[in-house]
């Protein structure tokens, strides 16, 4: 039996990069990145989803939806979690 590499697999199941399908995977990998990473932070500020919430004005599900899947992060949101909820800073970076 011939061992697959994960970017195999995702060529075969995704198609390669450039097609749609695989450009949706990525995009929603980084949310679900974004999501962790924010996470993460909350933990590490020894903060609930519910107090995190109460700093951004949000409900602990709207916040447990985020961690779970960021994809539906808005910019706002994510710079009121990130500086108002948690004290950091957003770096966003494009690359072309």
């Amino acid at each position: 039996m011939e061992t697959k590499s994960w970017k195999d697999i995702k060529d075969n199941v995704y198609g390669v990069k450039g097609t749609d399908r695989r450009d949706e995977l990525e995009r929603d990998f980084e949310g679900f990145k974004i999501g962790l990473q924010l996470k993460k932070a909350r933990e590490d500020k020894h903060l609930t989803q519910t107090e995190l919430g109460e700093l951004i004005l949000k409900k602990r599900e709207y916040i447990s939806r985020i961690e779970n899947n960021g994809s539906n992060l808005t910019l706002k949101t994510l710079y009121d979690i990130v500086e108002k909820g948690l004290g950091g800073k957003v770096k966003i970076q494009i690359e072309l």
